[in-house]
């Protein structure tokens, strides 16, 4: 693709920089929002490529991917707990 030309097969949209302090920044459409909280951004030429950084997975949802162990545990010997005299 030729600098200047797009792809016409994806959506596109205008939008408007501003300056947020001494940054400039992009006001993201919703149609293209990122489902992230953080991105990675650099530069490729003449283009600003903004990539999300994916979130980490929460534990609940690590705890539902775990598999069942088919072992069972050996016996522990585990005697009574006893009372420490305060005295």
């Amino acid at each position: 693709m030729l600098h200047g030309e797009r792809d016409t097969d994806r959506p596109t949209r205008h939008a408007r920089l501003f300056r947020n302090g001494r940054n400039q920044a992009l006001r993201i459409p919703r149609e293209f929002e990122l489902a992230a909280d953080e991105v990675i951004i650099y530069r490729e030429d003449d283009r600003l490529v903004v990539e999300p950084v994916p979130r980490a997975p929460t534990l609940a949802t690590v705890l539902s991917r775990l598999t069942r162990l088919d072992e069972d545990f050996p016996p522990i010997d585990d005697p009574p707990v006893r009372p420490e005299d305060p005295l």
